[in-house]
């Protein structure tokens, strides 16, 4: 290599060096960045402190970061109890049928809406747009669940909740970012509309898709209001529920017996470790769909 070219990837390198600097704008923003984190993870580690302290440390009040008087006992109280592996099996398989139906149906309505070529589209934009600022209310909705039979069933969980018309907004702004030219060119060719969808909407679409998945699954899994008012078998709470009536009911003795909370402190461990039973697989799914996010953003951004 020549002295000239040396010379040249070092002057390149030095310049590249300087871009790289810090500025203290940056600086100040990683310091935000990382003081909201802080915020963020503080209840959850003093959750999960709790819930691996002794009982006689909780009753005293002196955990907050780090467990004090270490043990599982709470988290083999709850493991043990099939009421509660029961609901964590029954949320699981309730948010991904939920999510799989909810995206299907998400889809399906954004589709058409993006044809100039469909009728009364601009009437059905209207009709969609105007559930979204009003609803008949908690009473005439439970007595439609009553009207069609789905009170006390597992339908009163999954169909009311299967379309968001605020998703289907994101999708069908989505679905306007893929060229027209794309679908006129499959149509050229022969194509249906449905497999136009299934060959390019779809796996164009991904980052969207995964995004509103993890909204449909988060909203699925940390629901129990539905449940509270339209089911009464045991067997159909979810786990949220679940929690939701241990949580309220530890002031009730008989309760509190049957469930365990037998002392102050034990109450206060079982009820921090509920809490990480039912928040820690949620969680776990994030990393699977982080890529989708970062492509996502990608593909908005402008290329030169």
């Amino acid at each position: 290599m020549s002295k000239d070219v040396m010379a040249t990837a070092n002057a390149v390198g030095i310049s590249l060096n300087k871009n790289k600097k810090t500025k203290p704008s940056d600086m100040v923003f990683i310091a935000l960045c990382v003081l909201v984190i802080i915020i963020c993870l503080l209840p959850m580690v003093n959750l999960l402190s709790k819930s691996l302290s002794g009982a006689d440390y909780l009753v005293k009040k002196q955990v907050y970061l780090l467990p004090k008087g270490l043990t599982f006992n709470a988290y083999k109280t709850v493991l043990s109890d099939m009421k509660y592996v029961r609901a964590f099996i029954w949320t699981a398989f309730l948010t991904l049928i939920c999510t799989l139906l909810s995206l299907t149906m998400t889809t399906l309505c954004a589709y058409p809406l993006i044809f100039d070529k469909l009728r009364g589209r601009s009437v059905f934009n209207i009709i969609i747009t105007i559930t979204m600022f009003f609803n008949a209310g908690t009473i005439p909705n439970y007595l439609l669940m009553k009207s069609i039979g789905f009170l006390d069933s597992p339908l009163s969980l999954i169909v009311p909740s299967c379309l968001s018309v605020f998703n289907m907004i994101i999708m069908r702004s989505f679905f306007y970012g893929i060229p027209e030219s794309l679908a006129e060119s499959a149509i050229l060719d022969g194509a249906s509309y449905f497999q136009i969808l299934r060959h390019i909407y779809i796996p164009l679409s991904k980052p969207v898709i995964a995004t509103l998945a993890l909204f449909y699954a988060v909203g699925r899994w940390n629901g129990y209001s539905d449940a509270l008012m339209y089911v009464k078998d045991s067997k159909f709470y979810p786990l949220q529920l679940l929690l939701y009536n241990i949580i309220n009911n530890v002031s009730n003795v008989e309760v509190a017996t049957q469930e365990g909370f037998t002392t102050p402190g034990l109450s206060e461990s079982l009820k921090a470790a509920v809490v990480m039973f039912a928040t820690i697989p949620i969680l776990c799914i994030y990393p699977w769909l982080q890529r989708y996010f970062i492509h996502g953003v990608s593909v908005g951004a402008v290329k030169g």
